[in-house]
């Protein structure tokens, strides 16, 4: 799966930190990283509050996410240089809601502060369940699902016979509905809409089925 790096522009106004949450949310749901979604939501909503408190309402700022190996990394940019964020005790009040960067360091795997000629950057790494960065996440159903895959492209280059017909005998109910529930596993750790697949898939069997009865 290609899980681009990608940015999004936007001004530090408490309002606009429901906005990027949702937006994170829905990236991560396309990258298969369901698992992280909270934590990355809390990371972004704590680095975004951070600079709207040190560094001033309306300020312009940039969010940036990328893959570093199997981390998720998580960067906010912001124009002042001279603002770092400091680690606190999270009862002190310092930042809104008590918070700041102690949850941040709490529930990231490392997180840190680069400062370039124009602009600072605050970042945070989440561990994700990716074997490699353009894997998928390493749960049984998708295991068996791609298992299944293999299987049936080799059964589709294989010349017909009975033991095709003898196979699907063989198959019960209810182990049709959890190869479909595997698949399903599969389609979405790979981003995919899985109500848009069921109804491509839906719109196929009956559009062979009626191609079938008219061939009767």
């Amino acid at each position: 799966m290609s899980r681009k790096p990608w940015e999004l522009a936007f001004t530090a106004e408490p309002v606009e930190v429901a906005s990027l949450r949702r937006i994170m949310r829905l990236h991560l749901g396309i990258w298969g990283l369901h698992d992280i979604t909270d934590e990355a939501q809390l990371c972004v909503s704590e680095l975004v509050s951070n600079v709207i408190t040190h560094v001033g309402h309306g300020t312009p700022a940039t969010l940036a996410v990328s893959l570093r190996g199997t981390h998720l990394r998580i960067e906010v940019h912001d124009p002042d240089t001279r603002a770092l964020p400091v680690l606190r005790d999270a009862s002190t009040g310092d930042c809104e809601d008590g918070r700041g960067m102690a949850l941040v360091d709490a529930i990231a795997d490392r997180w840190g502060v680069l400062l370039r000629p124009d602009r600072k950057i605050t970042w945070c790494e989440l561990a994700t369940k990716l074997t490699t960065p353009t894997g998928h996440v390493d749960a049984p159903s998708v295991v068996r699902a791609e298992a299944l895959l293999r299987l049936y492209a080799a059964a589709a280059h294989s010349p017909r016979g009975t033991a095709a017909g003898v196979l699907a005998s063989a198959v019960a109910e209810e182990t049709v509905i959890a190869v479909i529930t595997d698949f399903l596993h599969w389609l979405q750790a790979h981003g995919r809409d899985t109500d848009d697949m069921l109804d491509r898939a839906q719109m196929r069997f009956e559009a062979e089925h009626v191609a079938l009865q008219r061939g009767l």
